[in-house]
């Protein structure tokens, strides 16, 4: 069994959120993902796997296919479909959240 505190030992990079992998396997990735005050993780898609969002601390503003950015804190549970466009945006405090996807690019 693996374990992880999710809510302690944050990195965070000045210049650009930081994706810290916590497990990669040829099943999936999850990756924690630390934003600074202002940062954002541009718009982007996961083409080949849905992308399952929880909120560990903070709040942010994250958008989907409307482009409707939504603020969302701690506790929230938020799914991309495959090929969704999303984006993030850290506020006025620090954001951080943990991204749940099936497959790893490169992984046989």
């Amino acid at each position: 069994m693996l374990t992880f505190q999710l809510a302690q030992d944050y990195i965070f990079h000045d210049r650009d959120p930081f994706a810290q992998p916590l497990f990669v396997d040829k099943t999936g990735r999850i990756l924690r993902f630390m934003l600074k005050p202002g940062q954002s993780v541009v718009e982007h898609t996961a083409p080949h796997s849905p992308v399952t969002i929880v909120v560990v601390e903070g709040t942010g503003l994250f958008s989907g296919a409307d482009g409707e950015a939504r603020p969302f804190g701690p506790g929230a549970l938020l799914v991309f479909e495959p090929g969704e466009p999303h984006a993030i945006h850290a506020q006025d405090e620090a954001l951080v959240f943990v991204a749940f996807l099936h497959g790893a690019p490169g992984a046989q």
